[in-house]
């Protein structure tokens, strides 16, 4: 059986008018019997919460039934101390959401909850997003899947489709024919009532990571998870592996042939700065990168400074390598986060001091060195050389520590549509002019990738050269919003798209 609950049935529209790259999502699983894996799952979730800030879920089996608590906002918004003590089992699967499929509601928070045709419950989270949702509606409709209940995730499909087959074969023998019909990006964490369940897909485009507790096992997005919950690092879960864990210990199985295209993304920005990819130090490749940067596109300058926190690393890397004194000249407020609170139009136009303020005796009178992580759309950046100007600040010389974003991601990252990426329509000196830099640099995708340390072949860049490694679908709608143009969600009985991710690629192959 399953209790879903909610504090209310809120919705929240996004009116910000320029979103930094959206995280996807973070996904914790925990098998620890005698431990309070509610808790567990909530400090590992904290630790992730910079991977989704719309909402956040807790499941917890006992061995006879599957409880569901999940909510729109922070995961310390969602969980107090009275939900976390009802929370009680021994295997829990936790969430924290950003929207890359489906609209920002209560029935598409994680993770999602399936009855099996005997009874058993099926509690899943998901960090990716998959290229043939369109195709697994169709099946899902095919096998008598109950679609009607107001979820529009793929992952709510996955979980549909698995609790249909799991009434004939088990949940683990369900998951082994159902993964390899998934095409795109997925890291599971899934349970029933006593056994914990993880998987990723073939191409391993999202991080998922194996730890050791002293009673148990931790399945997690970041090794950062890990560490805040006391669980020693094992390993990476593998691409095209699944991992059963219970009673009888952990047991894997392969559906799939590995064809590692790890997101190079996560470096960039996506993961926290003390998680390790593939046995390399995020942190490590940010400094590394902005040290690439410094070689590559060299100024004449008195400061270098970072855009808080995602430029830190990059900036200090810079600093290191061009003799450039590094410094503090922007201060972050550390509080803002997602709000349910829809600014007016005065407080909108506060724009980026919301987020950022100049320090203006640092700044006034100096040449400056800013390094940020991407330019998306370009707001951002064109409001913080204004502000910066207007803090005294002589001449700013924008780096960049990534490529030009010229692509969207159809794997789990929420960047502008193509036609928004402005990139797509300009070149570097038009990019400069358009934001008002006295100089431009990116660093490029060769420097980004040797600082990765991983070769090339193992990394997915379809964001900055368009080389897609999951085929797209020619003849078919993909985009955020997909299912609820299907289902009529969105006020029309045939598929439609949004303004948004994904929304003017569709049924367009670069």
């Amino acid at each position: 059986m399953v209790t879903d609950h909610s504090a209310t049935g809120r919705t929240d529209p996004d009116t910000q008018e320029e979103r930094e790259p959206r995280e996807e999502c973070g996904v914790f699983g925990v098998w620890a019997p005698g431990e309070e894996v509610a808790k567990l799952t909530y400090f590992g979730l904290y630790a992730l919460q910079h991977r989704g800030q719309e909402a956040a879920g807790i499941s917890v089996g006992d061995g006879s039934q599957v409880v569901v608590f999940k909510d729109l906002g922070l995961v310390s918004q969602v969980f107090d101390e009275q939900v976390l003590q009802a929370l009680r089992g021994h295997v829990a699967v936790g969430h924290c959401r950003y929207s890359t499929t489906g609209s920002t509601t209560w029935e598409n928070a994680q993770p999602t909850f399936r009855t099996t045709a005997t009874g058993s419950g099926l509690s899943l989270g998901h960090n990716g997003n998959l290229v043939n949702t369109a195709e697994l509606m169709v099946k899902a409709r095919e096998v008598g899947v109950d679609t009607s209940h107001g979820a529009t995730t793929d992952s709510d499909l996955i979980c549909g489709l698995l609790a249909a087959q799991a009434a004939d074969v088990g949940i683990e023998q369900a998951a082994l024919e159902l993964l390899p019909t998934l095409r795109g990006a997925f890291c599971l964490t899934f349970s029933d009532e006593s056994t914990l369940y993880a998987a990723r897909d073939p191409q391993g485009v999202r991080p998922l990571v194996l730890g050791r507790l002293e009673r148990g096992w931790v399945v997690a997005s970041e090794t950062a998870a890990l560490d805040i919950v006391g669980a020693s690092f094992v390993r990476e879960v593998e691409p095209g592996e699944l991992i059963a864990i219970d009673e009888n210990g952990l047991r894997s199985s392969r559906f799939a042939n590995p064809e590692p295209k790890g997101c190079i993304f996560e470096y960039v920005y996506l993961a926290r700065p003390d998680t390790t990819i593939a046995g390399r130090s995020v942190h490590a490749t940010r400094v590394e990168i902005g040290r690439r940067l410094a070689a590559e596109h060299p100024v004449e300058a008195d400061l270098v400074i970072p855009v808080p926190e995602s430029g830190t690393p990059a900036a200090i890397g810079y600093a290191q390598a061009s003799g450039i004194p590094y410094g503090s000249g922007l201060v972050k407020n550390a509080y803002v986060g997602r709000t349910f609170i829809q600014p007016s139009q005065t407080i909108r136009q506060l724009g980026i001091r919301l987020k950022l303020n100049p320090l203006r005796d640092v700044i006034r009178g100096k040449r400056l060195v800013v390094v940020d992580d991407s330019i998306v759309r370009g707001n951002t950046q064109r409001a913080l050389v204004r502000m910066l100007r207007e803090a005294g600040a002589l001449e700013v010389h924008v780096r960049i520590a990534s490529p030009p974003v010229k692509w969207p991601c159809f794997y789990g990252i929420d960047f502008a549509s193509r036609a928004e990426l402005i990139a797509n329509g300009l070149d570097i000196d038009g990019i400069r002019r358009s934001v008002g830099a006295d100089s431009l640099g990116y660093v490029s995708l060769e420097e980004l990738i040797a600082a990765s340390e991983q070769p090339k072949t193992r990394l997915c860049t379809a964001c900055f050269d368009g080389d897609y490694p999951i085929p797209l679908p020619e003849d078919a709608l993909i985009g955020k919003h997909l299912l609820e143009g299907i289902r009529g969600v969105a006020g029309s009985a045939t598929p439609v798209l949004t303004n948004g991710y994904g929304a003017e690629d569709a049924l367009r192959r670069p």
